[in-house]
């Protein structure tokens, strides 16, 4: 049986470094820590990373036209580019907007506006890291409480709209049975072009991504494991990781 991710958020926090700084004289100290550049899961359409950190003019537009609250500005102790949209695929995938809301707000091109739907969309690709924790392989039942982080998440927005209430109520209907979560919450219009379970050697099934597959997070944010199963590469393309793979 394995853990239910009910706390993963927490759990992350906990272990994450703290700022590795100290105000000495009137001044700040800075770790290389907080100096690097991480490489962060950015929002659709974002351009090249250095292109991105030059561009980005810190407004937070993405972030308020985001109906799943997926978008979030780095702060502090994420290290560079403080006041950069980011998502973080432990809390919120991106749920891949028809209409990509948040290139469309973007007012200085770090967003690159070529990015119209869904399809366009190049976030990074989905890797089944943990397989051994995926419990699709093992035919086990999708545990009771699984949905406990969704439910904080949601819990914890103010304004929660009809689109998370809708999202919210598929991923409760999941509970107690087989796990397809990864290839079924996948919210791409064709989510069969980058994902799919197929059956294991070891009598379960598991997921197998596809050069379709736009690195949402949504099927890392999803997970019902402890640490997710499956998680995504930010910057990463199938061609980059598969070819080299195989």
């Amino acid at each position: 049986m394995q853990t239910v991710k009910t706390d993963k958020r927490e759990f992350l926090k906990n272990s994450t470094l703290g700022v590795l700084g100290l105000v000495l004289g009137g001044g700040m100290v800075f770790s290389p820590y907080i100096l690097k550049a991480e490489n962060r899961l950015r929002p659709p359409g974002a351009v090249d990373e250095k292109k991105f950190l030059a561009l980005c003019i810190k407004c937070g537009q993405c972030l308020q036209v985001c109906p799943y609250h997926s978008i979030k500005l780095s702060d502090f102790i994420n290290g560079h580019g403080v006041g950069t949209p980011y998502i973080d695929a432990n809390e919120r995938g991106c749920y891949a907007c028809s209409a990509v809301p948040c290139v469309l707000a973007c007012p200085s091109g770090a967003l690159d506006h070529s990015c119209e739907k869904p399809q366009d969309i190049k976030m990074g690709i989905a890797v089944l890291e943990f397989p051994n924790t995926c419990i699709a392989m093992t035919n086990t039942p999708i545990p009771e409480g699984y949905n406990m982080q969704m439910h904080k998440f949601t819990n914890s927005v103010v304004n929660t709209n009809e689109l998370e209430s809708e999202l919210l109520e598929k991923f409760d209907s999941y509970e107690g049975k087989p796990c397809t979560l990864c290839a079924d919450m996948c919210p791409i219009p064709n989510p069969l072009s980058a994902i799919a379970m197929v059956k294991d050697s070891g009598g379960g099934s598991r997921p197998e991504i596809y050069d379709g597959c736009i690195g949402c997070g949504v099927c890392q944010e999803v997970c019902p494991t402890y640490i997710p199963s499956i998680v995504v590469k930010p910057r990463v393309t199938y061609e980059q990781f598969y070819t080299y793979k195989n």
